[in-house]
């Protein structure tokens, strides 16, 4: 069974989305704000965490900066009522996997926990399959059928991070801290060249696509067929 923290400072809407996820199969672990999440979290080490942005003592953007830093590899999906694309751009920037805006559609977040939860075990069993395209994190390899290419370490890094996620949206200063390291020295750019080199490369491979969103970063897309 897997287990989700939900950190939500509306008690009614924290209830809600714990009885929600409990009868849906999950076991659902209650927090008040940021430094009770920080703290339930140390003690449970949940496979997902879902935050409230606007919580007190500790918001969820401070909260999601916190966790990326100690656990990289857990999804955090951010809950909120701001909706405008520069809070979005904040709550990715920050680290977070996920964004659904309130009034919370309880449909539309149990959709969205499964995705979580899916890229998360792609990324712990360190394989990932893309339509017929398998990406191989221990080897760094690219293969589909009798079709195999090896990417230096950064690009496949790179790479395998916007597949994870499909259809998130990672903003350069997002991939330089997650790829290269909170302390790079390296300019934002430097991703800019990494996805080039990646298109080109991948041009073999009819699964996917690398996408860029003016204003934002970059994404990754499924193709159909």
């Amino acid at each position: 069974m897997f287990t989700i923290l939900v950190a939500e400072d509306d008690l009614a809407l924290q209830r809600m989305m714990c009885a929600f996820l409990g009868l849906n199969g999950y076991q659902a672990i209650p927090a008040c704000n940021g430094e009770e999440a920080l703290s339930q979290i140390e003690r449970t080490m949940p496979d997902l965490v879902i935050a409230d942005v606007m919580m007190p003592v500790m918001d969820g953007w401070e909260l999601t900066q916190e966790l990326r830093r100690a656990y990289p590899l857990l999804p955090i999906m951010l809950v909120t009522a701001r909706t405008t694309l520069e809070d979005k751009r904040t709550g990715f920037a920050c680290g977070a996997d996920d964004y659904l805006t309130k009034p919370v559609d309880l449909d539309e977040l149990l959709l969205h926990v499964g995705a979580l939860l899916r890229r998360s075990q792609a990324m712990t069993s360190h394989k990932l399959t893309v339509g017929e395209t398998l990406l191989d994190y221990d080897s760094l390899t690219v293969s589909r059928g009798e079709l195999s290419i090896t990417l230096p370490k950064k690009e496949f890094y790179l790479l395998f991070k916007l597949l994870s996620s499909p259809r998130q949206i990672f903003t350069r200063r997002q991939l330089m801290d997650e790829i290269w390291g909170m302390d790079a020295q390296s300019d934002e750019r430097t991703v800019d060249v990494h996805i080039k080199r990646l298109r080109e490369k991948c041009e073999v491979f009819p699964d996917f696509d690398i996408v860029t969103v003016r204003g934002l970063g970059y994404k990754a897309e499924k193709r159909n067929g």
